[in-house]
């Protein structure tokens, strides 16, 4: 029977290859990426392609492409959080 630490360290290895495969098997070749909630590539796009329309839509004066390019940087940002599937609801739900 193995010892609990074992068994442990054995759990976290499979929840760890569920979660993030290519994390779990870059490690296991000795060459590690970073884990999937520090991988950014879509938030910077999505910033740069917020701050473009956020440019065009001051060189332009069009509000309606500045409020566009406000909200996309929003989500941006919001993009950049590594923990943000962690916090859940936003709003507890109602116990009545």
């Amino acid at each position: 029977m193995p010892v609990p630490e074992d068994r442990r360290l054995t759990e976290i290895a499979s929840r760890l290859h569920r979660e993030d495969p290519r994390f779990a098997r870059a490690l296991a070749d000795g060459r590690p990426h970073r884990p999937r909630e520090y991988r950014f590539h879509r938030a910077w796009l999505l910033l740069t392609a917020a701050l473009g329309a956020l440019a065009a839509g001051m060189f332009l004066a069009h509000g309606l492409l500045i409020a566009a390019g406000l909200v996309l940087a929003g989500v941006a940002g919001e993009l950049f959080d590594p923990h943000r599937r962690e916090r859940g609801t936003r709003y507890p739900p109602s116990g009545s």
